[in-house]
């Protein structure tokens, strides 16, 4: 199997007890006869909102692994046992190797430094996407289906424009996407929010 591993350690973390978090995935997924497909340093980020206990700013660390369950469940106990890391979360993105190897290549975040980007930008750059998204939902077309774009919780770009100021997700009604869609945008706007990403209570942005 293969996950997408996002950590959000403390910003006091040094350079060097960060880059151990990475050596101890590594060295747990081996174990487990997996291996670390990408690796990247998001840096620290300011939470679109301040955690239970005040923590306003955290160091995202973001990693694509093979591995099965049994490998999962040791790295979520030690990353769970380790006192600087502030959140985690682990999610599939394919079964095989290759499948695992095509998302590393292709992998884009905007909160990423070494592969900044949206696969929203992928279209026609000349493209006004606002526009385009209210013609979709005056038509009550599925604008994701359309453009062939999955919600993706790392990619605010893909999701952003169906939570409104108060931090709801506009329905299908209003939005005029798919069940389908709106299933999986609700999944990847839960999972930002988990990651500190996206405002519970707000439209605002990690930055």
């Amino acid at each position: 199997m293969i996950y997408e591993l996002a950590i959000v350690a403390k910003t006091e973390a040094t350079e060097e007890q960060r880059a151990a978090v990475n050596t101890m995935v590594a060295e747990v997924v081996s174990e487990f006869k997996g291996e670390v497909l990408l690796t990247d340093d998001w840096g620290n980020k300011h939470f679109a909102q301040a955690t239970s206990n005040g923590i306003k700013t955290g160091h995202y660390l973001y990693l694509v692994v093979s591995g099965n369950g049994d490998a999962l469940k040791e790295i979520e106990r030690r990353l769970k046992n380790n006192e600087l890391i502030l959140k985690k979360i682990f999610v599939k993105v394919g079964d095989t190797k290759e499948e695992g190897e095509k998302f590393a290549k292709t992998f884009k975040s905007p909160f990423s430094k070494k592969f900044n980007g949206s696969i929203v930008d992928d279209g026609d750059a000349d493209k006004d996407l606002e526009k385009d998204k209210k013609r979709f939902a005056r038509r009550k077309a599925c604008w994701f289906a359309a453009n062939c774009i999955t919600p993706d919780w790392k990619d605010p770009k893909t999701y952003g424009w169906l939570i409104n100021e108060f931090g709801k997700i506009n329905p299908g009604r209003v939005s005029g996407i798919s069940r389908k869609s709106h299933r999986l945008a609700d999944a990847a706007i839960k999972r930002a929010r988990n990651m500190g990403l996206v405002s519970h209570i707000t439209n605002t942005f990690a930055e």
